[in-house]
Parts: C-alpha cells; structure tokens; sequence
C-alpha cells in the first residue's frame, strides 16, 4: 500500500524557516524523482522542488533561491528547506513521486503571517 506521510508545516512569521518532511512506503523510493508541491485553495497545485533519483534538482520559481530539497533513500524520505518565507507562500504542501505525480499524501499546512 502506498502511503505518503508529510509533516513539519506550521505558522511561521515572514522571514522565518520550516523544514518539511515526506516518508514514503509501499514504493522503490530510490528509483523515484520526488517533488514538492504546493497548493493554495482556488488554485492548482504547483511544483515547488523536485529530486531526482540520480540527485538532480529542478527548482521552480516558487522555490528557487529560498528553497532546498534533498532525501535520504536510506529512510525514504525527501525533505524541503525553506527559508525566508513569505505570507504567498502561504498554502498546503504535498510530495508525490514520478515526473506526473498521480498519487498525493494529506499534505502539511504552512502559514506564513506576522
């Protein structure tokens, strides 16, 4: 069974950090490209970061320079720094897996406000 676990979102203040976590289960992580998304409500999910099995990373404008991605194969887990966060980055992050995700964890909140 798959399962995608993520955690580590919060209320933060502008300018703050998170580091977001994502266990996978139920699925060969290490041959995976696994991503971050975002989405706020109204609107469509957005890539943020994706790793891909060989350690190559794609940012998309959301994460570039303000974001790191990275994983742990031994733990099946990828990660997702984030700092100098801003109130737009407002919005419930997910991780998927594959280079057009169809599968989705319950997400972690992230609220950026003073």
């Amino acid at each position: 069974q798959v399962q995608l676990v993520e955690s580590g979102g919060g209320l933060v203040q502008p300018g703050g950090s998170l580091r977001l976590s994502c266990v996978a289960s139920g699925i060969y992580f290490r041959i995976y490209t696994m991503g971050w998304y975002r989405q706020d409500p109204g609107k469509e999910r957005e890539l943020v970061a994706r790793i891909l099995p060989g350690g190559t990373i794609n940012y998309a404008d959301s994460g570039k320079g303000r974001c790191t991605i990275s994983r742990d194969n031994a733990k099946n887990t990828v990660y997702l720094q984030m700092n100098s966060l801003k109130v737009e980055d407002t919005a419930v992050y997910y991780c998927s897996f594959g280079l057009t995700p169809s599968f989705w964890g319950q997400g972690t909140q992230v609220t950026v406000s003073s």
